[in-house]
Parts: structure tokens; C-alpha cells; sequence
């Protein structure tokens, strides 16, 4: 014998948001469709008043004295609050990161700090740039701008300036954001292939094994022909030299 579903006997969830009839003080502060204000009216002439536009009576702020209402479609603002409600669950949080360069940078540690850069914004983060000038160094702006100008526009594909160099105290600042291609997910295939080539070229085909000589017998190099010469690292002949 089949056993019996239980049945959840817990209420269904109500909405606590209060609207026509379920309205119960005696006056509220009535706002209508348009979003003017109308005044205290009694409840009874404040649901007529939405009643005879075909719209709801809503509490908006049932902790104000009087309670202030609103007329409109309830069915359509309950549906417009449940996709602000779900945008908000998706959209992604932007953290910023940063990376400082110095004017008098190396290539070496501009090539690391490059990469750092990339990773960043391909994480979809925003990166604010920072050149720190020392000493009189600061007197020399133009090398600050040289090198933002110069990562901008190497890594144009993947960020975008979003505040361009500026200058404060002894610190030159630049904003990259994510690009549009980043952010919709377009630039995945081309970090595949650059990750593929960072691999390597495929291994040198291995030189082929000289076959041994009958019965066991070791093989000997013959001496070169006359009127050639050998290569430098005696590997074999060179071409178009002779030898005197």
C-alpha cells in the first residue's frame, strides 16, 4: 500500500503590502498615478479615486502619520520591483586594483607589471595605474605620461581609459576599465591561442641515426673530398669553400 504524501501545511508567503480594501486606518495621504500630490483624504475617498481610474490603491509608507498611498497598477509595479530585485542580484561587483610603475622603469619589470595589468582587466576588474615620481624627478611629467600612454594603447583591445594621467603631488594616476569585448566574454578564444603559443614552437625534428655497419663493425668517417672544406663545428661540408 502506497503511503500517503504529507502535505506542507505551512501558509503560503502573503505580501505584507497593503492595497485596496486591505487598507484599514481612516485617512492616508494620497499621491496620484502621475506622482502629485492630492492630500489627507478619508481611505473610502482615496480608493474611489483609484477605483475610478481602473488602478490600485497602494501603501507606499505605512510608517508615516498618515499613511501615504499611491494609485497605481499594482500587478505592473510588483513586476517592475521583481527585475530591479534580480539586475541587482547579477550585476557583477567591480573591484579596482593597482599597479605602480616607476618613470625610469625597466623593460624587464615593465613587461611584468604589463601583464599584471592584463590579468587584472581580463579578470574584469578596473586598474588604476600610478607612476611615482621621487626627488627631482617630479620635474619631468612628460616621462609619467610617456609611459600610461605608451600601456593604453598596447592593451587597447583589453581596457579603456577611463580617467585619463593626472597629476598629484609627487603621483601620476590612470583608470582602465574592462572593455566592452571583455566584459561580453569575446576575448576567451584569443587568450586560448596566446596561452597555446606561449607553449613554444613544436621540438626540432631529431637528427637521423646513421645505421650501423655490417656484422657488428663500427662505422668510420670518411675523409673529406678534394676541394672541400669542413664546417666550423665539423657537422659536414660547406658549401662554395675551398680548400687551398
Amino acid at each position: 500500500m502506497p503511503v500517503p504524501r504529507r502535505f506542507d501545511r505551512r501558509p503560503p508567503e502573503r505580501d505584507a503590502t497593503r492595497i485596496n480594501e486591505r487598507i484599514r486606518v481612516p485617512e492616508v495621504r494620497l499621491i496620484d498615478d502621475e506622482g502629485n500630490q492630492i492630500g489627507v483624504l478619508k481611505t473610502a475617498d482615496a480608493l474611489a479615486f483609484a477605483q475610478e481610474r481602473d488602478l490600485d490603491l497602494v501603501e507606499v509608507a505605512p510608517e508615516a502619520r498618515p499613511p501615504v498611498c499611491r494609485v497605481l497598477d499594482y500587478s505592473k509595479y510588483k513586476y517592475e520591483q521583481a527585475q530591479k530585485l534580480k539586475q541587482a542580484r547579477h550585476q557583477q561587483q567591480i573591484t579596482i586594483r593597482e599597479i605602480k610603475f616607476r618613470p625610469k622603469i625597466a623593460q624587464h619589470d615593465y613587461d611584468t607589471k604589463k601583464h599584471h595589468v592584463e590579468r587584472f582587466l581580463r579578470q574584469k576588474d578596473k586598474v588604476k595605474v600610478t607612476i611615482m615620481f621621487r626627488g627631482r624627478e617630479v620635474t619631468h611629467p612628460e616621462r609619467g605620461i610617456a609611459i600610461l600612454d605608451r600601456l593604453a594603447e598596447e592593451l587597447a583591445e583589453l581596457g579603456v581609459v577611463e580617467q585619463h594621467p593626472m597629476q598629484e603631488g609627487r603621483n601620476m594616476t590612470m583608470m582602465m576599465a574592462p572593455s566592452k569585448a571583455v566584459l561580453a566574454g569575446r576575448l576567451d578564444a584569443g587568450r586560448d591561442a596566446d596561452a597555446a603559443g606561449a607553449e613554444g614552437p613544436p621540438a626540432a625534428q631529431a637528427p637521423a641515426i646513421k645505421p650501423a655497419a655490417p656484422n657488428g663493425g663500427a662505422t668510420r668517417e670518411q675523409p673529406p673530398a678534394s676541394g672541400e672544406a669542413v664546417s666550423v663545428d665539423g657537422s659536414g661540408p660547406s658549401a662554395g669553400t675551398a680548400v687551398p
